[in-house]
């Protein structure tokens, strides 16, 4: 079996759904773009903004070799291609890419690169691709093969993922790459007995505010049904809790996806099993490992608030946490949902609601951006008017707000705002204390950490208002 399906194949032993369609009159769903096999095709990374105010991701096919593409969206849906894959550089890019500290994106390919087992790479926002890394460069792929998940730029400037295979028990790794492909391996999966630190890890890991990091592994565990686990930026791996750990797996099992950092500090995921009805769940995990069942999905016949969740939620200016199920929903292709951090749901979306699912169907693994305009943005690798996925918008009523790269820096450090609208802006602010800054477009602002300021918002006051952070900065 070709590796690069087997994760589709997994997914599909989890029960599809079918239900009536639950009515959302507040929200505007749009489909803005269409994929076709030339422009790509199978979008399963979550988008990222960049410094216009334009979307990039990946495809985990099509483009001009058939390998994958990364490419550009605007708001308005025209689509770009700004590189495509050819196997020497990399092959099957599945999780998107993230805006680093020095205004380029990187990101991960399945395969292709110097040994044919992916590679780790940047990319400016111009379309410049260099690989950094090749993956399984010696005998038995110690450092890892086969990178899945999503990189995750630390305070320190490294980036830190994941691979779904190799190390020295074949089911994964995790590892820390600096910008210039210093690369070193820092943990291999199954090191435990019976594999009780998990395996086979699919997506990426995120930084909580006591500088640590955390991630899931959908398999292994104490109890057989996947991990969360916590890695100090050194090395140290510790598992903070197994899954499966009630009876019948009430509390979720199979957590493909990664975590959040919310605002109150503690994190959330899903898992695509597990849960009550066996349709997976929405948790809450402190640092310590001490983990809050949040919903369970399935509650009746039907599935009709959707089934099987298996991307990363994302936390919206409202304080709500905004993610997609890959089945269930009135058509039993999926959903948006909406919950509350103490566990109020609500339905917002089914997919294939629209004739021959022009709206797209089953997103897997892809979560969604609240983009700064307020709007939500994702993607489906299935659907559309071409078959090949599409990219959406979900207006839920949100206004615009800014967004700082990075969001934690020592004082004197470079940070870039993103935002719209901020052309004739007047003043920036971390915390109240006022930065000297420059306006670079209508969509960028670049400015550094001013001296006296503390851990809190940013403010940009612009002719229109005065524009907030989505999330606080946090001084270190």
């Amino acid at each position: 079996m070709n590796k690069f399906s087997l994760a589709k194949v997994i997914c599909l032993v989890f029960v599809v759904c079918t239900a009536t369609a639950i009515c959302c009159p507040a929200q505007t769903f749009s489909t803005i773009s269409n994929f076709n096999s030339f422009n790509g095709s199978d979008p399963f990374g979550t988008l990222a903004q960049g410094l216009n105010g334009d979307f990039y991701s990946t495809t985990l096919g099509g483009g001009a070799n058939s390998d994958g593409t990364v490419f550009l969206v605007t708001p308005t849906g025209t689509l770009t291609v700004r590189h495509s894959f050819d196997k020497t550089d990399g092959s099957a890019p599945n999780s998107g890419v993230v805006l680093g500290a020095d205004r380029n994106f990187y990101g991960v390919t399945q395969g292709g690169g110097a040994n044919n087992q992916g590679t780790i790479f940047k990319i400016t926002p111009s379309g410049h691709l260099t690989t950094l890394y090749s993956f399984c460069p010696l005998a038995g792929c110690a450092d890892g093969d086969d990178p899945q998940g999503t990189l995750v730029e630390a305070t320190n400037g490294n980036f830190y993922g994941t691979t779904y295979g190799g190390g020295p028990n074949n089911v994964g790794t995790i590892f820390e790459i600096s910008r210039t492909g210093t690369f070193t391996s820092l943990h291999s999966f199954c090191s435990e007995a019976n594999c009780a630190d998990g395996e086979i890890p699919q997506q990426g890991l995120v930084q909580a505010n006591n500088g640590n990091l955390y991630g899931t592994a959908p398999y292994g565990g104490t109890n057989s049904g996947g991990v969360i686990y916590q890695l100090t930026p050194s090395g140290t791996f510790s598992v903070i809790y197994s899954f499966c750990a009630q009876t019948n797996c009430a509390d979720g099992s199979t957590p493909y996806a990664a975590l959040i950092l919310a605002a109150n500090g503690n994190l959330y995921g899903t898992t695509a099993g597990g849960g009550t009805n066996n349709n997976g769940t929405v948790f809450e995990v402190t640092t310590a490992g001490q983990l809050t069942t949040l919903y369970t999905f399935c509650p009746n016949t039907g599935c009709a608030d959707g089934a099987n969740p298996e991307g990363p939620l994302v936390q919206a200016t409202d304080g709500k946490l905004y993610g997609m199920t890959f089945a269930g929903g009135a058509n039993g292709k999926g959903a948006i949902f909406a919950i509350t951090p103490s566990g109020t749901f609500t339905t917002l979306y089914s997919f294939c609601s629209q004739t021959s699912c022009d709206d797209g169907e089953g997103p897997y693994l892809t979560g969604l951006l609240q983009a700064t305009n307020g709007t939500l943005y994702g993607t489906t690798p299935q659907g559309g008017n071409k078959t090949y996925g599409t990219v959406f918008s979900l207006a839920v009523g949100l206004g615009p707000f800014v967004k700082t790269v990075p969001t934690a820096g020592r004082v004197g450090a470079a940070v870039t705002i993103l935002g719209n609208g901020l052309t004739g802006t007047t003043a920036v602010s971390f915390n109240g204390t006022a930065a000297t800054f420059t306006v670079v477009s209508d969509t960028e602002i670049t400015t550094t950490v001013p001296t006296g300021a503390t851990t809190g918002r940013v403010q940009v006051t612009t002719p229109t208002g005065t524009l907030n952070s989505n999330v606080r900065f946090r001084v270190l």
